[in-house]
Order: structure tokens, then C-alpha cells, then sequence
């Protein structure tokens, strides 16, 4: 094969979604492995539902994965912007080429009556086929027409998938499909026959719901005079119920993982694994990939997205990180939460006690935000914990605190395991109460690290707002 030219055409009719991205991924993994290009091409061509924010969104996800593009949008060189509707005039000139060698035709059918050979069709339950009314009726560009392709009425048309394998789709369960519109805009097929033809793509990377259509583009390139490229259609990614990834499963944007606090590394090394293995190793670098990457190893099967194995891979990322850059990385997201956070010595040190026990930033500001806002106190472990039996251990910790130098960790840990001996209780016992002062819950990091980063005041405030609450 020539140096691969492949690329992703996403239609902007809303976010890039979690099998878009992988499609992405794999199209850009093997031009960056074997040194070719990859060329990013915006499919406009519905007017109605497209929209530049959509773009904008698409091509936001993109760079946040780190997946850059070679050709298309905002890239300069010899080579424009590739969005299908600037391009309407090269689309009329290879359906013009088509009709003048009889290869394709004029059809002058109103909807009405295709409506009416669609019902009769259902009536006698039967699929439905464009009977070739006017295959051989005489081009009258005067009247209002669209363009369909004539299809073979015998034979078959077959290709060996790179992923999927020898597939043979027999030319009677074709029909000759509309190619151009009556507006000039082209149908999906067509324009991306014409698109991957002119942009010199040898490869074809997608998912395979595009298996159908794949025969059809085949009958085009042939019917254009042009080589056909090698296609790899990868497996779809389904929900845990085994039906196609939808809303109802969680979240399916890119963005809204980046949102919630993933990693782009953690994303697309999650992605990538959904479908291709390398042996048994699961963390893998963007650079990694690029080393090891190779379409045989996409399997044919589809790959069921968990959203736990997901947070696992990035809670992997995070772990990787210093502290410094974890800060960096949550700071955002605890001031979205409104929490007033900085980037200072307390946020490095709330993002060290996290580094094992939270999934993603999100997290962090879920489970640690009390470090950041007022205490609230959860009802069961306020009526466990909060006792009168336990005030006396709140005051002596209190004043055990208030009197220390410094909350260096062996004074701080003196003061608690020095109230345990004096009433011969476990630590635990001394501990919990004063957790539960301090974070409102009886699950926390470390008392000594809670007491460090809260501070000796907000401590001191907390332990006199139990102990008054208690009465």
C-alpha cells in the first residue's frame, strides 16, 4: 500500500461523541505509525441540523485529545478547508461526468408518487426499491430532477476488510440511490466518494454501521475510474446492556469527560483499548501508541464501554502525576464548584491526601470540598459521633491543638494517641469524633493531614462549633 492517507469526516450536528473519537483515534494512531497523513473533513451537508458551534465543539474535543489533523480546517498549505459545502461545485462536475456516460441518470419522480410505490411496497411487505422509472428516460436538465447512480442488476460487489474480513453484498439488494439533490448537494455516499477520491484517501477507517454502504461507494470509485481504497470498519461500542452507546448509558461527549475531570491521556488510553490489545498491557502513553499501534489488531468484535474501567484507567493517570500538576489540573474545577480554592501549598496538599482515594478531578471536589466550605454535618454520624460521652475528647483535642507550636505531623499525632492512653481507648475511638467535626463525615484522609490542611483556626473553629452543638 502507498503511504496511508486516511481520515475522520464527522457531521457537526452536535458534540464528538465517545465512538467518534475512537474512529478518530485509530485513523490518526496508523498515519502517525506509518508516517501518513491525516486529514480531517467537516460533512456539512445538512444544512439543517449543522451548526458552527458544533464544529466548533468537534474540533475543541480533537485538540484536546491531542489528535492534531494534517489537511482540513484551519491548516494552511496548497489545500482549503474541507467542509462539503464549499465544495458543491466538484460534486456537480463528477455527477455530470456520470450522467454523460450513462452511468448515472435524471429522475423526475415527485416525492408523491415515491411515497405512493413506498406505501404499496409496505402493503405488500416488501421492501421497498426504486423500480427504475426513469433509467431510461432522455436528460432534461430543464426540469426538476435529482441524480441516482445506476446499480448493477446482477452480480455482487466484494472487498476484504482489514477488519471485518472477505464481506460480498449481492447488487439485488441495491438500488439506484439519489447521488445529487435537486439543491446541488450531494448524498452521503456520493459526496464521500468524491471526497476520498479527491483527497487522495487509500484507506477508509470507520465505523462499521457504514458496512451497508460500502458496496454502493465501491460501484462509485469504479464508476469514477478510480483505484478503490482499503477499508477497515471497526467494531461499534455498545453499552453494558449490549445495545449501541447511547445518552441513556451516561455520558457520551468527549467534552463532558473532560468536565468531570479525566485526563485526555486517560480518554484516549481507554479508547483505544475498546477493540485493539497489545498483549496484556493496559496503560499506554499517547507516544506508546504511536510505537504499537497496528489495524490487525482491531478486533471484529464490538467492545462494551464500562464506566468504572474508564475512572480506573484515569485514576492510573493521575496517580502518575506530581503533585504540583494535579493542583494545576483541579483548580478549575474546584473554583467551578465555587469553591475558593488556589493554587497554593493547601490545594497540593488536599490533591496528595486524594491522589489514592478520588477516580477524577471531579471527584476531588466531591469528596474534599469541605476543606473549602463550610462543614456539614451528616445526621447519622453527627447522632453517632457528636455525643455527650465524646465532648470531653473534642475539648481535649481541642485545647491539645490550640496549644501546639506548629502542626508538624509527631506533635499532631501526639496530642490524639495521648488522649487515647489517658482513657485507654483505641485511636479510632478518639479519631472518629473529631472526623466527624471536622468533615462532617466518618470517612476522611488521615486526622493529622485533615488537621494540616484546614489549619489551626478553621480547626479550632470546627471543634467549637461541635462541642457547642453537642450543648
Amino acid at each position: 500500500m502507498d503511504t496511508p492517507r486516511v481520515r475522520f469526516a464527522p457531521s457537526p450536528t452536535g458534540y464528538l461523541h465517545i465512538g467518534g473519537a475512537r474512529t478518530a483515534l485509530f485513523n490518526w494512531l496508523w498515519a502517525r505509525r506509518t508516517g501518513g497523513t491525516f486529514v480531517l473533513r467537516i460533512e456539512d451537508t445538512d444544512r439543517g441540523r449543522s451548526t458552527q458551534e458544533a464544529v466548533a465543539a468537534i474540533l475543541d474535543a480533537l485538540r484536546w485529545l491531542g489528535l492534531d489533523w494534517d489537511e482540513g480546517p484551519e491548516v494552511g498549505g496548497p489545500h482549503p478547508p474541507y467542509f462539503q459545502t464549499e465544495r458543491l461545485e466538484v460534486y456537480a462536475r463528477h455527477a455530470e461526468r456520470l450522467v454523460k456516460e450513462g452511468k448515472a441518470y435524471a429522475c423526475y419522480c415527485t416525492r408523491e408518487e415515491l411515497e405512493a410505490g413506498r406505501k404499496q411496497a409496505e402493503a405488500e411487505k416488501r421492501q421497498f426499491r426504486y423500480p427504475g422509472t426513469c433509467r431510461e428516460k432522455p436528460y432534461d436538465p430543464s426540469r426538476p430532477h435529482v441524480i441516482r447512480f445506476r446499480v448493477p442488476e446482477t452480480g455482487a460487489t466484494a472487498w476484504d476488510d482489514l477488519v471485518k474480513g472477505h464481506i460480498s453484498t449481492p447488487h439485488d439488494t441495491l438500488q439506484d440511490e439519489v447521488i445529487l439533490r435537486g439543491d446541488g448537494v450531494p448524498l452521503y455516499n456520493f459526496g464521500a466518494v468524491v471526497d476520498d477520491i479527491t483527497m487522495e484517501i487509500n484507506l477508509v477507517g470507520r465505523g462499521d454501521d457504514h458496512v451497508n454502504n460500502t458496496a454502493r461507494q465501491i460501484l462509485m470509485y469504479l464508476a469514477l475510474g478510480y483505484p478503490v481504497p482499503t477499508f477497515a470498519h471497526f467494531p461499534m461500542i455498545l453499552g453494558a446492556d449490549k445495545t449501541r452507546l447511547s445518552k441513556r448509558h451516561g455520558a457520551t461527549s468527549v467534552t463532558s469527560y473532560r468536565d468531570m475531570g479525566y485526563l485526555p491521556e486517560a480518554v484516549v488510553n481507554y479508547l483505544v483499548r475498546l477493540g485493539w490489545s497489545h498483549g496484556d498491557q493496559e496503560i499506554f502513553s499517547l507516544e506508546e501508541l504511536v510505537r504499537v499501534f497496528d489495524l490487525k489488531d482491531v478486533g471484529a468484535t464490538a467492545g462494551v464501554f464500562n464506566p468504572d474501567k474508564m475512572a480506573w484507567v484515569n485514576h492510573e493517570w493521575l496517580k502518575r502525576l506530581p503533585a504540583e500538576e494535579l493542583a494545576r489540573g483541579a483548580l478549575p474545577h474546584f473554583r467551578a464548584a465555587g469553591l475558593p480554592a488556589e493554587d497554593d501549598a493547601k490545594l497540593r496538599h488536599v490533591c496528595e491526601v486524594a491522589r489514592e482515594r478520588a477516580r477524577t478531578y471531579g471527584e476531588y471536589v466531591q469528596q474534599f470540598r469541605y476543606f473549602y466550605a463550610p462543614v456539614t454535618l451528616d445526621p447519622k454520624a453527627k447522632a453517632k459521633f457528636l455525643t455527650a460521652e465524646t465532648r470531653p475528647i473534642l475539648q481535649a483535642i481541642r485545647d491539645g491543638i490550640a496549644a501546639l507550636p506548629s502542626l508538624e505531623t509527631g506533635p499532631l499525632e501526639k496530642v490524639f494517641t495521648g488522649e487515647a492512653e489517658r482513657r485507654n481507648l483505641g485511636l479510632g475511638k478518639i479519631a472518629q469524633p473529631v472526623r466527624v467535626a471536622l468533615t462532617g463525615g466518618t470517612a476522611s484522609p488521615g486526622m493529622y493531614d485533615v488537621v494540616q490542611i484546614l489549619g489551626r483556626d478553621e480547626t479550632l473553629l470546627r471543634l467549637d462549633d461541635a462541642i457547642r452543638a453537642i450543648g
